[in-house]
């Protein structure tokens, strides 16, 4: 069981990022999540707990876009692109 809590998706509801695994799964697939500084879209990428604080969003993400937004944080550098 600590296997399978250590894949993106079950890190990601954890996180508060997605509300359930299925939904996390989802984003994965879709591109909008990156560990570190790539991209991930495979949903059984093993999350070490060194990486689990850099679990984010992809910059162009339009998931990242309204989250700033919603905080009040969207910049208007941003809304160029």
């Amino acid at each position: 069981s600590a296997f399978c809590r250590r894949r993106l998706p079950v890190v990601m509801v954890r996180l508060k990022l997605a509300e359930s695994v299925r939904e996390a799964v989802a984003l994965v697939e879709q591109g909008h999540v990156r560990v570190g500084p790539s991209a991930v879209a495979d949903p059984a990428f093993l999350v070490s707990r060194n990486l689990e604080d850099f679990v984010t969003w992809v910059d162009g993400s339009k998931i990242k876009r309204t989250v700033a937004q919603y905080n009040g944080k969207l910049d208007d550098f941003d809304l160029l692109g």
